[in-house]
């Protein structure tokens, strides 16, 4: 996909420029900073939730950030059951008629790339939020920003992506973005089961990112900026045994609190399992909450540009 610079549809993290993001982030601040300018900007318009996939932050948060532009919502976490799903209708035709009922359709469906084959056929834009083990680039919008306001800059950041790699969209996402800015230095910390997939080492090599590879969390908890600490996803397993091979590998706890500078922060794109402890949750540093949050102001901007 072409780099852009304006927004239709959001599919991937490739497809934005660094003056786009600038814009997204922008618009992201001014509403923060000012709720009640942003009310009734997108009064009369109609977001469909289409979820093949369960779905508590990115549905409620979509939902948020469109009641909060004065839109309306509506949708379902259980598109897989729809009668017309159910009797096999395809995702094209499905998208077609909800284009009909709705302004702009956010999907999340299982598949990799579905995004993608609903915006070739759609007449409203069409948002992915989340698709297979794909991207979810709203979520590393909502990541990249949320770097941002808590260290100030992106340029020059030393981040760590740690936990599993190869079926985590978020990090995948979140690393396409990173290579938009200058110096950044990335460390992948995965056990050899689950380490990043060759295309965004390869998309980094490109973009002349550096990056490390390593199963040593210890080793690299001293040299960054953010640890960005994702889940093992038991559901992209194929067996109890292999998910169990690898869970539970890294956990931040009280003891890794104690190897960060004071200045590093800790993020989650959210669920935990168990993967942070809970007693570091207090800590300053620990930013994943915050981050949940940012995520209504960015899925804000982003309603707001493609309905503009």
């Amino acid at each position: 996909m072409a780099i852009a610079t304006r927004l239709l549809h959001v599919l991937e993290s490739q497809q934005f420029s660094r003056e786009l993001l600038d814009e997204i982030f922008e618009r992201a601040d001014a509403m923060r900073a000012e709720p009640h300018r942003a009310s009734g900007r997108l009064q009369g318009r109609i977001m469909a939730a289409l979820f093949y996939e369960p779905s508590t932050r990115t549905r409620l948060s979509f939902e948020s950030a469109m009641l909060r532009l004065g839109g309306r919502t509506m949708g379902t976490d259980n598109a897989r059951e729809f009668s017309s799903a159910a009797k096999g209708e395809t995702l094209e035709d499905t998208v077609r008629i909800v284009g009909g009922y709705a302004d702009v359709i956010v999907l999340r469906h299982p598949d990799e790339g579905a995004a993608a084959r609903a915006a070739a056929v759609s007449d409203v834009p069409v948002i992915n939020g989340g698709d297979g083990m794909g991207q979810h680039p709203t979520q590393a919008l909502l990541d990249l920003y949320t770097v941002k306001d808590e260290l100030g800059r992106v340029d020059g950041v030393r981040v760590a992506i740690v936990g599993d790699l190869a079926n985590g969209r978020t990090a995948r996402s979140l690393a396409y973005l990173l290579s938009k800015y200058r110096d950044v230095e990335l460390w992948f910390v995965a056990p050899p089961q689950v380490q990043m997939g060759q295309d965004i080492k390869d998309h980094l090599d490109e973009h002349e990112v550096s990056w490390h590879e390593t199963s040593d969390l210890d080793e690299v908890l001293p040299k960054v900026d953010v640890v960005y600490q994702t889940r093992i996803q038991k559901e992209r397993f194929p067996d109890e045994a292999a998910y169990r091979a690898v869970h539970g590998v890294y956990v931040v706890d009280a003891d890794t609190m104690a190897r960060l500078s004071p200045y590093t922060i800790v993020m989650h794109p959210l669920p935990r399992v168990d993967e942070i402890d809970p007693a570091v949750d207090d800590d300053p540093r620990a930013a994943y909450f915050r981050q949940a949050r940012n995520g209504v102001q960015i899925r804000m901007a982003l309603l707001d540009m493609v309905l503009s």
